[in-house]
Order: C-alpha cells, then sequence, then structure tokens
C-alpha cells in the first residue's frame, strides 16, 4: 500500500463522518482449566487479597466456562503496601467489578499465562451522511474512527461495515486510491485513526 496522505489544503474535505467502536461485552479470558481442559474463561468480578505482613499477594479470580472452577491470575506478588495506589487496593478488597474491566483494558493482548479474546465484544456506531461510497465524482470524506474499548480489529472489517460495501469493493477501492488509509487494509488496530474516501480525480493526488 502507498505512504499514507491527506488530501491537500487545496482541496477541502467538507463531509466529515464518525465511527465508534463501542463495547459490547468483556473479553474471554483463553486459560486452560485444570479440571476440564476447557480454555474459556470470564471474569468473576472477584480479587483475592493475602497480607504477610507489609507484603500482599493479589489475584483476579475467572471462571471456567464449562465446569466454573475457579482460577487465580496473578496481579501483585509480594508488592508493599505502600507501593500499591490506595484507591486499587480498595477496588480490589471491595470486588469492583470497574477494576476488573479497566484491568482488562490496560493489557489488550493478556498477561502471563493466559490471552485474551476480543471476538464479540464490539460493535460499529456509525454516523454516516448520505454519501454514494462507490460512485466516482463523489464529494471527498473524511471518517474519525474512535475507540471505545481496545479491542484489536481489522481494518477492513471496519470498512465493510461502515461503508456497507463487500470486501473486494473495499480493496479495489484502496488500491485504486479512492480509500487513503494510515495502516494497511489488513491490518489491526485498537487505537483512534482516520481515512479519507476520496474521488477519481484525487485517488493518485
Amino acid at each position: 500500500m502507498s505512504e499514507f496522505r491527506a488530501p491537500s489544503e487545496a482541496h477541502s474535505v467538507d463531509r466529515k463522518a464518525l465511527w465508534v467502536v463501542r463495547e459490547l461485552r468483556l473479553p474471554t479470558i483463553v486459560k486452560t482449566c485444570m479440571t476440564c481442559r476447557c480454555t474459556r474463561h470470564h471474569p468473576t468480578d472477584k480479587f483475592r487479597v493475602n497480607a504477610s505482613g507489609k507484603l500482599l499477594d493479589v489475584w483476579m479470580l475467572v471462571g471456567c466456562e464449562k465446569c466454573d472452577r475457579t482460577t487465580k491470575i496473578p496481579l501483585h506478588e509480594r508488592i508493599h503496601v505502600q507501593a500499591l495506589a490506595h484507591d486499587r487496593l480498595v477496588a480490589y478488597e471491595n470486588n469492583d467489578p470497574a477494576m476488573v474491566r479497566r484491568l482488562l483494558h490496560e493489557a489488550p493482548a493478556g498477561g502471563p499465562g493466559y490471552r485474551l479474546d476480543w471476538t464479540g465484544t464490539w460493535e460499529l456506531d456509525t454516523d454516516m451522511p448520505f454519501y454514494e461510497v462507490e460512485r466516482k465524482d463523489a464529494p471527498p470524506l473524511e471518517v474519525l474512527v474512535r475507540f471505545e474499548v481496545p479491542a484489536p480489529v481489522r481494518v477492513e472489517n471496519l470498512l465493510t461495515a461502515g461503508l456497507k460495501l463487500s470486501r473486494s469493493a473495499v480493496r479495489g477501492m484502496v488500491r485504486a486510491g479512492r480509500i487513503r488509509l494510515p495502516s494497511a487494509v489488513d491490518a489491526k488496530v485498537r487505537a483512534d485513526f482516520s481515512f479519507f474516501v476520496l474521488p477519481d480525480s484525487l485517488a493518485r493526488h
């Protein structure tokens, strides 16, 4: 794919749209269950905190989706109580579900001994003006894609969902320079970005 270039200042982009990747549910925790060997786990919204003097061990508790066995995922091992932010410790002690969400979002790929499966965790909410995407003389359109959840999503999947086009049509417009992206069409992204849909007259400029 060619180097990403926004339309020049001489060609204003009056049409703009906002797409938002919204959360449907938390990701599945992929970790082998010691009882039934199932690899699918869900958060229980509970933590376990053990204290030994001034040292703490903290685990997040997850449940097997098949046999419901509870497994501990280590978060802090032998950490001094003063080294742990007070609000975080309170959240652990109170089994705050917001902390579970925060932890999973802070480590999108997972952690030691487990990984995260983001399949089915997001939906795309689009605010599209009336726009004939495939019309070769359509005016330039700028789309801002905003992520409310750090789910790794393939760019192609975003484009097909948001533009209501087939994969082949999307790839054809990318090859022709009519869809101008900051990354490859088959790359996975999880952070905000913008792209442009251009008429033929600007596609190769």
